[in-house]
């Protein structure tokens, strides 16, 4: 049986433990009215609908964890036991890979249920006839199996046939019950609304906990890579290197990894984000004043929307206008300047880092008008009040009460701009430059990983590896960020509040 359609019989049978539960809570608090001139009276601690939501909780909550629990432990399992007969069988062949070999059994097994009952009973014991044998159906499978794959994908699917069952059975059993323990538990007396809301609470807090989860899961998936790179390659010449050439040099050379220096990367990252930052601050603050400040209701309703309109646009939409249009039309202008040629590549950190303002412009005209709204209209009163001109308001009250917001908008736009990838393939290039140059190529970290992570290299090479260095390094960059910007916000909060 699926996993969706137990968590359908389940979900199912939560819903009717509330209606049920909660008709249960109503019936008895009617009884409770008509003989409310008995001394046997019992007041109703919770609302029906509360104790139809402690009969839904008992139904559904039990049973998925038991679902997730069952579900990750079986493939926990089921991997083990696959990569110890893989092991037991290919462990001293010189191409065993655990992890491809596991990969592959998967793939096998997936293909066999696509098969007629009849046809796995009879299934051929050599990996080349069960290829084709799939290969008749539309699955594909890499050519260079082992035959002891084939039982080993049976095994796999048996052993998850029966699991699925099991869990099957366990999870609906402990919904059912669940779901006549909270029908028997009704009473006027029983405090359901407390059940519930404990129960919310416990789901609110473990929701404010995904966020940290999800950045220490991050530092770890990068982390251990990391720490395998930098035992092939010294960190100090990740660090302080300062050319970028991840090569793979001839046999017998001292040089057998290439160089990673950091340095043209981080460069062109923030040197990039710098120029784009310049042109969509002052731009994107400026129509933010305009909308929230100046401008009638009519205005703002046409003018917000066009400029959020640039948020939506797909930034390889981006990439192609300044390969296009912007990158030639600075090329032509600087070569009409200087009456030769021109001075100002098509793909340069101007190119990109132009495009990329006009990209951030919405995060921060938006941003940045709903904070300079939210400003107390008192303040503007107050100043307007002891003889200031508007501009004057805006300039000595307004945005220095609304700056904390501001620099948190900034920064968000910051991040943004950091981790653009599209953009400075297509209007910077590729070319891991040193250069203060703005009219030059450059490129940025998060372009290097996508190219260290794609193409026929293998997975345990330095030339891998140095992706994850390069994102845990564009981790602790923007963690950097984040601290400075929360002192600056607390600083200036305080002197407001």
């Amino acid at each position: 049986m699926s996993i969706m359609l137990v968590l359908t019989i389940v979900i199912a049978l939560g819903l009717i433990g509330f209606f049920l539960g909660r008709a249960k809570a109503i019936a008895q608090l009617k009884s409770g009215a008509v003989s409310s001139g008995t001394a046997n009276k019992e007041k109703p601690h919770s609302r029906p609908h509360y104790h139809g939501w402690w009969v839904f909780v008992l139904t559904v909550i039990p049973a998925l964890v038991l679902l997730i629990v069952w579900t990750l432990s079986a493939t926990v399992y089921l991997e083990q036991s696959a990569k110890a007969q893989l092991r037991a069988s290919l462990g001293n062949s010189e191409s065993y890979s655990e992890s491809l070999s596991l990969g592959m059994v998967k793939s096998l097994a997936n293909g066999l249920n696509r098969l007629e009952p009849q046809q796995r009973e009879n299934l051929p014991q050599t990996y080349f006839e069960v290829r084709g044998l799939l290969a008749a159906k539309g699955v594909a499978l890499a050519t260079e199996g082992q035959d002891v794959m084939v039982p080993v994908a049976v095994h796999w699917n048996k052993a998850t046939a029966i699991s699925d069952t099991i869990r099957a059975v366990l999870t609906i059993a402990l919904a059912i019950a669940g779901f006549i323990y909270g029908w028997l538990s009704i009473a006027p007396r029983v405090r359901a609304r407390n059940n519930v809301e404990r129960i919310v609470l416990w789901g609110l807090i473990a929701a404010s906990t995904i966020a940290i989860l999800t950045t220490v899961g991050i530092v770890f998936s990068m982390l251990f890579q990391t720490i395998n790179f930098f035992s092939a390659v010294p960190a100090h010449e990740f660090f302080f290197g300062t050319v970028w050439d991840p090569r793979f040099a001839a046999a017998g050379a001292e040089d057998s990894h290439g160089q990673f220096g950091l340095i043209p990367l981080l460069a062109g990252t923030l040197y990039i984000a710098l120029v784009a930052m310049v042109f969509a601050v002052p731009v994107g603050l400026f129509a933010a004043i305009y909308m929230s400040e100046y401008a009638g209701a009519r205005t703002r309703a046409i003018i917000k929307p066009l400029l959020e309109v640039l948020a939506g646009i797909p930034t390889i939409v981006y990439g192609f206008f300044a390969l296009v249009t912007v990158g030639p039309f600075l090329r032509d202008l600087s070569a009409a300047i200087s009456g030769g040629q021109g001075f100002i590549m098509a793909q340069s950190v101007l190119t990109a880092g132009l495009v990329m303002g006009v990209m951030l412009i919405p995060f921060v005209s938006s941003l940045s008008d709903d904070i300079i709204t939210a400003v107390p209209r008192s303040l503007r009163d107050g100043s307007l009040g002891l003889g200031a001109t508007r501009s004057e308001t805006i300039k000595r009250v307004i945005l220095p009460a609304a700056l904390p917001g501001i620099v948190g908008a900034l920064l968000l736009t910051a991040s943004r701009a950091i981790g653009e990838t599209m953009i400075v393939v297509l209007a910077a290039g590729v070319a891991a430059n040193l250069t203060i140059n703005p009219f030059e190529a450059m490129t940025t970290i998060t372009v290097k990983i996508v190219n260290q992570l794609t193409g026929d290299l293998e997975f345990n090479s330095p030339q891998t590896l140095v992706a994850f260095a390069l994102g845990i390094t564009l981790f602790f960059l923007t963690l950097l960020m984040n601290i400075f910007a929360l002192y600056i916000v607390r600083k200036y909060r305080e002197q407001y509040e």
